[in-house]
C-alpha cells in the first residue's frame, strides 16, 4: 500500500478451470530451470438465455517446484484452481516475425475437482477462508463440490 492506504500496483489473478491438455515440460537454456505450461478452460459465469455456456482458454505458466508438482499431480480434464499475475511478452521468430502472449504466471496452485468418485468439480470457498496453503509439493486436500465459481 501507499501514502494514505492507497494501492499503487497491483497484478493478481485467481482462476479454476479445468485442463485442456497435460502440463508440457521444458528447461530454459541459461540455467536449466523447469517450465511447465498449460491451459485453463474457464467458465463464463453469465450466460444468456438460448445460449450454450462459453469458456476462456488461459495459458498457465509455473516455474520451478510448483512447475514440477504441475506436471506430475495436474491431468488434462482435471479442475485445479491458479494463483498468480498476467505478464505479457514478444519475441521474435527465426523468420523475424513477432509473436506476442499474454499468460499467467502461477505462484499457487491448487486440487479443485472432488475426490468422491464419480462427483466432478468444486469450487473455493467465498470468503477463501478455507482454502488450503499454497502448494508447494505433493498435497492431499479436497475442495468441497460446487457447480459454479462463487464470485
Amino acid at each position: 500500500m501507499g501514502p494514505k492506504g492507497k494501492v499503487k500496483n497491483m497484478n493478481k489473478v485467481i482462476l479454476m478451470g479445468r485442463l485442456t491438455r497435460d502440463p508440457e515440460v521444458r528447461y530454459t537454456q541459461a540455467n536449466n530451470t523447469l517450465v511447465a505450461s498449460f491451459s485453463l478452460a474457464v467458465n463464463r459465469r453469465f450466460v444468456r438465455p438460448g445460449e450454450e455456456r462459453q469458456a476462456d482458454f488461459i495459458n498457465i505458466v509455473a516455474w520451478s517446484k510448483l512447475g514440477e508438482f504441475c506436471s506430475k499431480y495436474f491431468k488434462k480434464g482435471q479442475q485445479v484452481g491458479v494463483i498468480g499475475r498476467i505478464q505479457t511478452r514478444t519475441w521474435d521468430d527465426d523468420q523475424g516475425q513477432k509473436h506476442y502472449i499474454t499468460e499467467v504466471v502461477a505462484e499457487e496452485a491448487y486440487f479443485a475437482d472432488s475426490k468422491r468418485e464419480g462427483e466432478a468439480g468444486g469450487s473455493f470457498d467465498a470468503t477463501f477462508g478455507t482454502m488450503p496453503e499454497p502448494t508447494s509439493g505433493a498435497s492431499d486436500f479436497e475442495v468441497s463440490s460446487g457447480d459454479d465459481l462463487p464470485f
